[in-house]
């Protein structure tokens, strides 16, 4: 420490300060470094404001007109009914049998989220007004400029859309901006999550979807680092579309340069669109990444027991704001890979309820058991204690369940239960889990640390031994009749 001491005062003689004592010394380079973060901040700001002037002229550009494309429908599904294994055949001996495959679909991985194309630090203004909305349950809070009102941002908007954009970035909505992108890191939000609390806000700022909330939604996720187009319908209502990197199903698009941007709100079809772009825009990702901090709002217990194995029974509750929250949730593909949707699901983490109330009460059944033991024991707890349905008795379309969906709603199907038991097997036993897709089903298979009897599928020199939620009182390694392998496709999980 000594030695440290020295050198910073002999540097400091060094450059002519030798009468200043070493906590003089100190605080004048704490002052000058602060003033060299302020400097860079000031040439931020500069960059944005320039980036915004040039976004606004332009917006002055002619808005071309252009028809969306027909909405991708989702892969139509014929889904095979549940089977059970007869009693007398429940002890019948499993023999090892390595079965074809047809295809490996890789892993999906997220990217980062988009940023600002200059950096929002959090702004320290306590004397600003705030304004408190509600989304997913969850009480949000941000702050507002004093003089900012619902009635200036509409009388901008009425001035004309290049307008409203030079006037709120001025700076007048910085904190605002700050305020949200510091929601997003608090609450974990998704991108998807994101979006749709930047509407809510907008919307119960201004009382209801005007063009004045369009606009400050659109602002708001322009300088957040998304993409996005601004764009009117005939009648001169503005419509915000965004671009994904995924492909959504059941919603018409518009393709621009490349791109598919959809409709926030808007279930029209011609458009005139705006050619304005912002540098280093990034599309939205439909990607959950991190288990999402809504409020908790507890459902009611349900109980739920496995028939095999009765020390599996368990009360069950879930976050009824996450549940609400996957409602929104679009049904999408990546890279034109329909098997790629079921990864989306099944690589969704737990809510944070879930994971405090079941994990723990599974881990003291599983605890001292072996591996292929306590595999068995998730498997037929998914098999026997969730009630099959199709989803278009209950829905009237095929839709699948994020884990906590199928805990949640009194039915489930084959994918449901797959994506479910996949998500206990990585989270509880630390396993690496793939599906497996055969027309019209789905099931999964594990990686055993130990050798275990059984159907399996070879990946990548790694043996993942079948394991069907659906196939009622099966055990590990046991294939449902009549599924046919040399037609289905293997889906990598993330562990």
């Amino acid at each position: 420490m000594k030695r440290w001491l020295l050198l910073l005062c002999l540097l400091a003689a060094g450059k002519g300060y030798a009468q200043e004592s070493f906590d003089e010394y100190r605080s004048r380079l704490r002052k000058e470094f602060t003033g060299f973060k302020d400097s860079i901040h000031q040439d931020y700001n500069q960059f944005r404001k320039q980036i915004n002037e040039d976004y606004s002229k332009m917006l002055n550009e002619i808005w071309k007109e252009k028809r969306p494309e027909k909405a991708i429908p989702q892969p139509e599904e014929q889904p095979l009914p549940p089977q059970t294994v007869p009693e007398q055949e429940t002890d019948r001996p499993i023999k090892n049998q390595q079965l074809p495959i047809e295809t490996v679909i890789p892993p999906v991985l997220p990217q980062p989220q988009p940023q600002p194309i200059a950096p929002i630090k959090p702004i320290q203004v306590p004397t600003h007004a705030s304004f408190s909305f509600t989304f997913m349950g969850t009480a949000m809070q941000v702050r507002l400029d004093k003089a900012t009102s619902p009635a200036k941002l509409e009388r901008a908007v009425s001035k004309g859309i290049p307008s409203f954009w030079s006037d709120v970035s001025g700076g007048e909505l910085d904190i605002l901006l700050s305020d949200c992108l510091g929601l997003r890191e608090q609450y974990a939000l998704c991108d998807w999550a994101y979006l749709s609390m930047l509407r809510m806000l907008s919307t119960a700022y201004f009382g209801g979807h005007t063009d004045g909330a369009l606009m400050l939604t659109a602002w708001l996720y322009c300088q957040s680092g998304y993409q996005m187009r601004l764009a009117s319908q005939k009648d001169g209502k503005l419509v915000l579309l965004y671009a994904s990197q995924h492909t959504i199903y059941e919603r018409p698009y518009w393709e621009l340069d490349g791109t598919n941007y959809y409709a926030l709100d808007f279930e029209g079809s011609q458009l005139f669109i705006s050619p304005a772009r912002f540098p280093e825009e990034k599309p939205l990702s439909l990607f959950i990444d991190h288990p999402q901090h809504f409020a908790v709002s507890q459902s009611a217990a349900r109980t739920l027991k496995s028939a095999r194995y009765p020390e599996m029974e368990f009360q069950v509750t879930v976050n009824q704001n996450a549940i609400a929250f996957y409602d929104t949730y679009p049904t999408s593909a990546l890279h034109g890979d329909e098997g790629t949707r079921w990864a989306m699901y099944a690589n969704t983490p737990v809510d944070e309820l879930t994971a405090q109330t079941l994990y723990p009460a599974l881990q003291a059944v599983l605890s001292g058991k072996s591996t292929a033991q306590a595999v068995e024991y998730l498997l037929n707890f998914v098999q026997t204690a969730l009630e099959y349905e199709y989803d278009d008795k209950v829905w009237g379309h095929d839709r699948a369940f994020f884990a906590e969906e199928s805990l949640y709603y009194p039915y489930c199907d084959c994918e449901d239960r797959s994506i479910l038991f996949s998500r206990l097997v990585r989270d509880l036993l630390h396993l690496d889990v793939v599906l497996i897709y055969y027309p019209n089903h789905l099931a999964t298979a594990v990686h055993h640390p130990e050798q275990v009897k059984g159907d399996y599928v070879l990946v990548n020199g790694k043996a993942y031994t079948v394991c069907d939620p659906t196939y009622i009182g099966a055990r590990v390694g046991e294939t449902m009749p009549g599924m046919d392998n040399t037609t289905c496709k293997v889906i990598q999980l993330r562990h």
